[in-house]
């Protein structure tokens, strides 16, 4: 059965790169990863050969992690009824140059290497957009994560917590489907929902302010990536520690669109002390002795965009409108479409004059 599937793709090397961005120690690091797809017959290389070296923080992947991102990527692209056993893995070959930061060697620290996953399939889907246009998807909101500790004064017991709320936001679009509005911890593939806020107050020692969506934060497109979330709550517990791990917070690690669709919006993270300043974490760090009362505000951003934004039909627009999800001038400016908010409708005249003659973009 995977056999059959790659044979359905046309024979050729797709070549593709990503990024991720700042190991923890040098400002403005970003390091590269290079594939090279082989398709030839019912077989399938993914080489990486030209990827950057392992880093000197802890950005790094282990083998497994890396072949996994692979695989579970890969699974996105082909029936999903296929089942999952070795034989599989028999048509794929993986060629990861040990040392390099998809393939760490000892002693380089890999905890952030199950991460790598997104920006990992973010090269996988570039290079085949050309080979399986209707099945790959835009790029996916890079996870910014926040795990917090400390001691819990109600219950004067210690506490964590990784903020599965606040960490990730939506999916990219694909042909004929919007992208996941935000769905908490989302690694490419797989999600965990977001945490349910009463329990979150129950079990940590902070109070929920608001956990909404964000508008205009989906990158514009035929199918709309999903929408990110605005995550702010305030802290109470004491010798609060704070460590930030994730990226999404340049501006090129923006969720990238496809066929004419348009990036995501780009992570935030800001820490507002109880004497009014405010500290915005870097995208790896440890912040130690946060206050009791300071207010945590971050925003995940959305998924790219597929295809023209002129493609989108009006009446999906106005109903993205009508759910916060985008703005009128937004509405006008990426999409072509004019609301009337009074009537709630669109005004269909002023709507075909942006609209004509339409973009036509093609795989």
């Amino acid at each position: 059965m995977m056999r059959h599937e790659i044979e359905a793709i046309p024979d050729g090397n797709y070549e593709a790169e990503s990024f991720v961005y700042y190991d923890g120690f040098n400002e403005g690091s970003r390091f590269k990863i290079h594939l090279t797809i082989t398709v030839k017959g019912s077989d399938i290389d993914f080489d990486y050969t030209g990827t950057d070296p392992q880093t000197e923080g802890f950005v790094n992947a282990p083998y497994a992690a890396s072949v996994s991102a692979i695989i579970l990527t890969f699974l996105m692209l082909v029936n999903p009824d296929i089942p999952h056993n070795d034989g599989i893995i028999r048509p794929l070959h993986i060629h990861l140059p040990e040392g390099c930061f998809l393939n760490v060697k000892f002693p380089g620290a890999s905890t952030f290497g199950n991460s790598i996953t997104g920006p990992h399939a973010d090269a996988i889907f570039k290079a085949l957009a050309k080979a399986l246009p209707e099945r790959v998807t835009a790029g996916w909101n890079r996870m910014l994560a926040f795990a917090i500790s400390g001691n819990d004064p109600r219950k004067g017991t210690s506490y964590v917590d990784i903020l599965f709320n606040a960490l990730k936001g939506g999916s990219g679009a694909t042909h004929g489907v919007d992208g996941y509005d935000h769905i908490g911890l989302i690694n490419c593939a797989g999600g965990i929902l977001a945490q349910d806020p009463e329990m979150f107050e129950l079990t940590t020692p902070h109070v929920l302010l608001k956990h909404e969506y964000v508008t205009d934060s989906a990158g514009p497109g035929q199918w709309r990536g999903g929408v990110g979330v605005e995550t702010i709550f305030n802290i109470y517990g004491e010798n609060v520690t704070g460590v930030t791990f994730g990226d999404g917070v340049d501006e090129e690690a923006r969720a990238f669109g496809l066929f004419g669709g348009k990036e995501g919006s780009i992570n935030k993270l800001e820490l507002t002390y109880p004497d009014g300043q405010t500290y915005c974490p870097k995208s790896k760090e440890v912040i130690k002795g946060i206050p009791k009362g300071t207010i945590f505000h971050e925003i995940a951003g959305g998924g790219g965009g597929y295809g023209d934004p002129l493609k989108r039909p009006a009446e999906k627009v106005l109903m993205d409108w009508v759910n916060g999800f985008v703005s009128i001038t937004k509405a006008k400016e990426e999409y072509g479409v004019v609301i009337d908010p009074v009537a709630s409708k669109v005004d269909e005249e002023e709507t075909l004059k942006l609209r004509k003659p339409m973009r036509t973009v093609r795989p």
